[in-house]
């Protein structure tokens, strides 16, 4: 179990980042001109009405005496919870994030944070295609194989398949929520928040209880692409949140990878613009690393993926080996894959039974057919 150390500045930290209608970008200045929330917590009224550009409003919640003593109470959230606390003033802090415009004040942990890992981040489509959540996977693990850390949002369809390709590979990876650390979404994520927690961390600027609303998810795209020397949009339609992720990207100075996709696709539609306006497209992880310069990263010594595996494959007729290479391409249905090898339906059915039960294919929801992982 990971313990984690509060110090008596966490309170006023804490409640720092409690401050709702305060801009993070007028936290920052207030940290910068008052050095520390304690400075900022114990702050006579008539130098805080001096602060530029600050409104009734934002005041108002400055000098709130009952959110001041609420900090006490999202103190005991943090011990409930094991929550860890990291300011942008300590050295864990992610290097990369502490530079862009408006980085969070605090971020909230569970795990382990490192100092100074080169990340990449890996977003898409909640709604994606089985071809979208294998490339997703296989880039994921190929960046984990490598060393890098995997950065995503824990969301259902990319972002998922992008956390188990690194957890697959026995690498970091790390999530970032829209929520509190004490709410597990998707629900349906909760055997991988804690493979993710026990293998690199999930955070999140907000307090524990924030509800994953809307509003939130924006915002923490920017710290996803924030952290990240790269991110790579698999799929995404037109005006998608991964498109906001790409935005945020490009005005923090990050680099912008894209999967092509079919033009007759709604998740290809966000994809494809992106190459269109400058996007690096992306037909395997060397097209990542060449972008960002990097060549000589240490590949983990584990057992090969599937596709450099090639000893499965052995012992199979010619018909079989046709639809392994077939399926090594991209999942299929059975109808477009008896229509790409020029067979019947009837005629593949049992040769793909006996894949399945020779462990090199795998059937997924929707009758799509896979290489087995």
């Amino acid at each position: 179990m990971i313990m984690y150390n509060y110090d008596n500045e966490v309170k006023y930290w804490v409640w720092l980042s409690s401050l709702s209608k305060i801009p993070v970008s007028k936290l920052n200045s207030l940290i910068n001109l008052f050095e520390t929330p304690y400075n900022i917590y114990f702050a006579e009224e008539s130098s805080l009405r001096k602060l530029p550009s600050f409104t009734e409003t934002m005041l108002q919640q400055l000098m709130d005496k009952k959110l001041k003593d609420e900090a006490n109470k999202h103190l005991e959230n943090l011990y409930k919870n094991k929550i860890g606390i990291v300011t942008i003033k300590d050295e864990l802090y992610p290097y990369y994030l502490k530079n862009i415009y408006d980085p969070p004040i605090v971020l909230y942990y569970k795990g382990k944070l490192m100092k100074n890992e080169n990340a990449i981040a890996f977003v898409g489509a909640r709604k994606a295609t089985s071809y979208g959540m294998q490339v997703a996977e296989n880039l994921s693990y190929e960046a984990a194989m490598r060393g890098f850390t995997v950065v995503s949002g824990m969301a259902r369809g990319i972002d998922t398949y992008a956390h188990k390709g690194a957890l697959k590979a026995q690498g970091r990876t790390i999530a970032v929520l829209g929520c509190g650390l004490d709410i597990i979404y998707p629900k349906e994520n909760m055997e991988l928040m804690e493979n993710i927690i026990n293998n690199g961390a999930v955070i999140s600027e907000y307090l524990p209880g924030t509800a994953p609303i809307k509003l939130n998810f924006p915002a923490r795209n920017r710290i996803i692409s924030g952290i990240s020397l790269g991110i790579v949009v698999v799929e995404a339609a037109a005006g998608s949140g991964s498109l906001i992720t790409a935005t945020h990207a490009l005005e923090q100075g990050r680099e912008v990878f894209a999967v092509p996709g079919n033009i007759d696709r709604v998740n290809s539609e966000g994809t494809n613009m992106l190459i269109k306006e400058g996007a690096k497209l992306v037909m395997g992880i060397n097209d990542i690393l060449e972008e960002l310069s990097i060549y000589n990263s240490e590949t983990k010594t584990i057992k090969a993926s599937h596709f450099e595996d090639q000893s499965r494959f052995k012992g199979l007729d010619n018909e079989e080996r046709k639809i392994v290479e077939c399926l090594a391409r991209e999942p299929m249905y059975i109808e477009n894959l008896a229509q790409t090898l020029g067979f019947s339906i009837k005629y593949i059915n049992p040769i793909l039974t006996m894949l399945e039960l020779k462990g090199v294919i795998e059937q997924i929801p929707g009758k799509i057919y896979r290489i087995k992982k």
